[in-house]
């Protein structure tokens, strides 16, 4: 160590010192020091903190504190702080990284302290190097330290924190090819010879770290035995700690390797999760149930692909699920509405109890076992009228938590009979059997909705609904979901019986309360102690629903609520302007964000005349909201701002113009924001929006647009789902303004040649995979008929010229569309497809059916005739309409696109 470095670190150890001192000032000027040291030299500052890292002759929070520098240099949270970190420390000569790396492996062990920071530094740095190969040596020490007989507790501790940090933080890949060594140390930490419980846990934390990455371990039934025989052995530990990430391992477990578990429920994982959800220890029980709770996801979402494969007729389509959840039904079951019934009259609503956990487990079995949940859970509902408030509230949400299983009509009985019961529990004494009352009542509407136009209901629920409203927060916020339940089970009844030319009813069973509704939810919003339980956020959406939800009779309460809307959010703006604190800031942004959303509701509903009296009110919030918004960077707010304005635009047509040239810049700085998904896809819409309602007085704007359009395709950060939007977005711009689109075709054609390769699929199991595929060939297949659609003209030769540019690589997506292989295409991509097959086919006629009559397009085309979705239905119809039409014109001369 040269003299400078040496010296260096005794300044940086009295400055640590410091760190902690109970002073302000001092801690102040040490982090100042401790920046300056880290910007000037790097180098050095990292070597000095490695060496007071190691150095035992220093106290332990000194040490502490150098490791927790260290720590913070080498890794960070935030994606683009932790690139400029990896890209610093790699920068460094070999030998300083060496050094460094020598002094915080060679500390692991010696620290007093729990837990090592040394091991977060170790992990920190193997993460950045051995994705390049830089530390190849690491993992053998970790697994030496841990393996070897001479080993102390704490190192070996500390090596396996170090071994469970690196398996969290890096990429999984990267030690696929090094499973082997670290399971060799994770399981010998975990071994019940094992005699510190300190050691077996962080072991076995380890391990619930490294499964990502054992697949070839799990492949493996020798290797697959030991790793579990050591887990199930762990789940004995007379260390709480130890059982639950025992636990915790087999849920990773049985998400990750499934397949490989049939041969151990029997012999083990059953009894032992069983136990485990007797347990009186909260966490183990809670652990427990989650372990059901993720084998019922798992086989519902394994039953829904089969079901989702046979219904695309996917050749080979098979049934993977090993029904753990059916078979174990009648067991666990029983366990679990006791458990719902064992919670305290304190308990608080936001902490996550065994009571909660249980509830959730009987949902997710009900839905993944449907109607064989309910001979099951019968017996508990006597519990309806037992005296003991808990039970009475365990039976109530024991019925509102199967009901998303078993079909509707065997529920119907049932719910019938309940009913009663569940309104009169609304106004029991125990506000927790109040609350889970009013919860069931909106799920029995929800579920059984043909319950809602009884007379005879309505007159005990409106009372009941409408006292539970002035109730506790928690109990209103309940209520408020089941009012939204009620109204729209009566809405979609009275559509069903009939509606006018714009699909909305005379009126509904709830017209002459409707008036009161709306303004006992408005009252809500006013409430004091609205910010709990989230009763105010849920008013507003519940009021949107009602607004969404009106029929013809109900207008005047619409018309009257955007004006109360109105005046609300002129009071908030003052309101922002008046708040002193963040946090009072931040609520009044929420809030913000609930009115704009609440303004796009009652937008759709108004006339066009009250559209165009209040569009400059709404538009003129709208903008100083978004004002607001740009400068403290609210997302949210500047999302729903965003919506607003592309929905008033969709109702005002071209009198919208006159707000683009102050709206413009909000729109640019939406599609810019690439790194929030959801108000860049708001801005994307608003696009579309502004698009059709402007038609070609957008074309002023659009060369900036259009520019940020192709940028946000090109940034990696951006989320695929949104590129996918912005394609399909091309479409609408290309209609708006016809021919104009000329100047932006050449980039925009070569973006849906690229995004048409891309539409691949990779894996036919992955069914995110294959929805992505067919939304990108959707959106790419819209996007050319947009184009195709703005450029035709009466003429069909000119029409032919324009678009002969790009007729080839749109005649190869539609072929693609067609291919059953390797999966069918989805009801809309096949509507879509069909829909560009006429279009083409009604242009160039005879010379294309050569192209298009083949067995693949006719095979598509005979299962598109037979989908539920009745838009497939007729495309499909038209397109087979045009194919015959034209098929005895078939040329025998191949096809020009010229001609």
């Amino acid at each position: 160590m040269s003299v400078s470095t040496e010296q260096a670190a005794q300044q940086m150890l009295a400055v640590l010192e410091k760190t902690v001192s109970q002073n302000p000032n001092d801690q102040k000027q040490a982090m100042e020091y401790i920046t300056a040291a880290c910007q000037q030299d790097f180098p050095v500052f990292v070597q000095c903190l490695s060496i007071i890292l190691r150095a035992q002759q220093c106290q332990s929070y000194v040490r502490q504190a150098a490791g927790l520098q260290l720590k913070n240099v080498l890794y960070s949270k935030d994606i683009n702080t932790s690139e400029i970190y990896l890209q610093r420390w790699l920068q460094l000569a070999v030998d300083v990284r060496e050094k460094v790396k020598e002094n915080v492996a060679g500390t692991l062990g010696t620290e007093p302290s729990r837990p090592s920071i040394a091991a977060q530094c170790v992990a920190a740095i193997a993460c950045a190097e051995l994705p390049s190969n830089l530390w190849p040596k690491v993992i053998n020490l970790l697994m030496d330290n841990v393996t070897n007989a001479a080993s102390s507790e704490m190192l070996m501790e500390s090596s396996l924190e170090t071994l469970g940090y690196i398996c969290q933080d890096i990429d999984p890949k990267v030690l696929e090819n090094r499973s082997n060594d670290i399971l060799t140390a994770i399981v010998h930490g975990m071994r019940k010879e094992e005699t510190s419980v300190n050691v077996r846990l962080a072991a076995t934390n380890a391990l619930l770290n490294s499964l990502e990455f054992t697949h070839q371990n799990f492949a493996n039934e020798p290797e697959r035995n030991i790793i579990m025989q050591v887990i199930c052995e762990s789940t004995t530990c007379a260390d709480q700690r130890v059982r639950v990430a025992s636990l915790q391992c087999l849920v990773r477990i049985m998400q990750l390797y499934y397949d490989f578990m049939g041969t151990y429920m029997g012999s083990a994982l059953f009894q032992i999760s069983l136990s485990a959800m007797k347990s009186e220890e909260a966490d183990v029980a809670m652990q427990g149930m989650e372990f059901w709770s993720t084998i019922a996801e798992e086989e519902f979402e394994l039953n829904l692909e089969y079901t989702e494969q046979v219904e695309r007729e996917v050749p080979g389509a098979a049934c993977k699920s090993l029904r753990f959840t059916e078979q174990a039904a009648p067991h666990i079951c029983p366990i679990l509405l006791e458990t719902m019934a064992r919670h305290d009259d304190g308990d608080d609503e936001d902490d996550w109890t065994p009571s909660k956990a249980a509830g959730v487990c009987l949902m997710l079995t009900a839905q993944c076992i449907g109607d064989n949940i309910v001979n099951i859970v019968v017996p508990f509902f006597k519990n309806f009228q037992n005296p003991d408030w808990k039970f009475k509230e365990a039976a109530i949400m024991a019925f509102g938590s199967i009901l998303d299983g078993p079909d509707p009509r065997k529920l119907m009985p049932m719910a019938e009979q309940a009913l009663p019961e569940i309104i009169a529990s609304m106004s029991d004494k125990n506000v927790n059997v109040r609350d889970t009352a009013a919860w069931a009542l909106g799920r029995v509407i929800d579920t059984c909705s043909e319950l809602a136009n009884n007379p005879g209901l309505l007159q005990t629920v409106l009372p009941a609904l409408s006292n539970g409203l002035h109730q506790e927060p928690r109990v209103a916020n309940n209520v408020c979901w089941a009012l939204v339940s009620l109204v729209k089970a009566c809405y979609d009844s009275a559509v069903a019986n009939g509606t006018d030319s714009s699909g909305q009813p005379d009126c509904f069973a709830l017209s002459s309360v409707y008036e009161n509704m709306i303004s006992e939810l408005l009252k809500i919003t006013d409430r004091a102690d609205g910010n709990q339980s989230n009763l105010r956020i849920t008013a507003y959406e519940a009021l949107m629903e009602l607004i969404k939800h009106s029929p013809k009779d109900c207008y005047a309460s619409v018309r009257n609520t955007t004006v109360i809307i109105l005046k609300k959010l002129e009071s908030l703006l003052q309101m922002e302007e008046q708040a002193t604190s963040e946090a009072d800031r931040a609520q009044v942004r929420d809030l913000q964000a609930m009115l704009c959303a609440t303004l796009q509701s009652v937008t759709r509903k108004l006339q066009p005349c009250d559209i165009i009296a209040v569009g400059e009110h709404i538009m003129g919030g709208i903008l100083q909201i978004m004002a607001r918004a740009a400068i403290s960077k609210s997302n949210v707010v500047m999302e729903e701002a965003l919506l607003s304005a592309a929905c008033l635009a969709e109702y005002l047509g071209k009198n919208f113009s006159r707000y683009m040239p102050v709206l413009k810049p909000y729109l640019i700085q939406g599609l810019s924001n690439v790194e929030e998904p959801q108000v860049c896809a708001a801005a994307v819409g608003a696009v579309t929006d502004l698009s059709r309602a402007l038609e070609n007085e957008i074309a002023p704007y659009l060369d900036e647009i259009v520019e940020i359009l192709i940028k946000c395709l090109q940034a990696p950060k951006l989320d695929p789902n949104v590129k996918v939007v912005i394609i399909g977005t091309f479409s609408d711009i290309a209609m708006a303004i016809g021919k104009a689109f000329e100047r932006y075709l050449e980039p925009v054609i070569k973006i849906l040649t690229d995004a048409q390769s891309a539409a691949v699929v990779t894996d036919v199991n992955d069914i995110d995979n294959v929805e992505y595929v067919d939304r990108l060939r959707e959106a790419c297949l819209n996007s050319y008929t947009g184009i195709f659609q703005g450029f035709r003209v009466d003429d069909v030769q000119e029409s032919r010229n324009s678009i002969s540019r790009f007729v080839q690589p749109l005649i190869d997506l539609v072929l693609a569309s067609c291919c059953m292989e390797p999966v069918p295409p989805s009801d809309l991509l096949m509507a879509t497809t069909a829909g560009v097959i006429g279009d083409l086919l009604g242009l160039y006629e005879s010379d294309v059916v050569h192209i298009f009559n083949t067995d693949v397009v006719h095979s598509m085309l005979n299962k598109a005739r037979k989908s539920k979705l009745q838009k497939c239905r007729s495309m499909a119809i038209w397109a087979s309409k045009e194919m015959k039409k034209h098929v005895d014109k078939i040329k025998s001369v191949g096809f020009n696109f010229n001609s």
